[in-house]
């Protein structure tokens, strides 16, 4: 795979930044090593973040609960094209890394209604980088730097936005804040913009505290 498909799905990195990286790091590593590098990366950060709890049984049932919500995701997948690639990949065995690999399609299903939503709304993925950090919950540099654009093509992105109303100055407007919590927008309730169908007691559980 080349960089115009990665370019496409995660929608808000500047292509030259993806050129640069693909399809040159496929001579280093083949696909399928780079996913189990990522799995095994996945399984040493949560053994050493959660220590004993991994083996808990609030972590398998949690694991448990996340998985059947994610499983029926599948039903959905049509226009989700991150969510069906991961959807493709086998479930690991460990209830730790069923909880994480459960949690990513979870993510790229969302995160996929938000690169609709956001064509909806005739938002670039420069743009909606640059309402994220408007917002207050990201730092402007770092989405910036690790996005790969320069300071004149953000102060492009800006100037449009603020042209279109959604900025006032450097943050957002009223219209900008109302579309952000609009259908798809980061601030809406995931129980109303998740997976249809996975609501009820389960998802309460989920979202529950440990310990209760």
């Amino acid at each position: 795979m080349g960089a115009g498909p990665v370019v496409a799905t995660f929608y808000n990195f500047h292509p030259a930044l993806v050129a640069r990286a693909l399809p040159a790091a496929w001579e280093i590593v083949t696909p399928a090593a780079a996913v189990a590098a990522r799995l095994d990366a996945a399984d040493a950060a949560l053994v050493r973040g959660l220590g004993d709890t991994v083996h808990s049984a609030e972590v398998a049932e949690a694991a448990g609960l996340a998985r059947r919500a994610a499983e029926s995701a599948g039903a959905y997948a049509a226009g989700r094209p991150l969510f069906a690639a991961h959807a493709d990949l086998p479930w690991p065995e460990a209830p730790h890394l069923v909880l994480w690999h459960a949690q990513t399609l979870l993510r790229e299903f969302r995160g996929d209604a938000h690169v609709a939503a956001l064509l909806l709304a005739g938002v670039s993925g420069p743009e909606s980088v640059i309402l994220h950090a408007a917002s207050g919950t990201a730092d402007a540099t770092f989405l910036r730097t690790t996005r790969g654009y320069t300071r004149a093509q953000w102060a492009e992105g800006v100037a449009a936005l603020q042209e279109r109303g959604l900025l006032a100055g450097p943050e957002l407007s009223d219209q900008g804040r109302e579309l952000r919590a609009g259908p798809g927008g980061r601030h809406r309730p995931a129980g109303r913009a998740g997976v249809p169908g996975a609501r009820g007691r389960g998802t309460a559980r989920l979202a529950e505290p440990p310990g209760r």
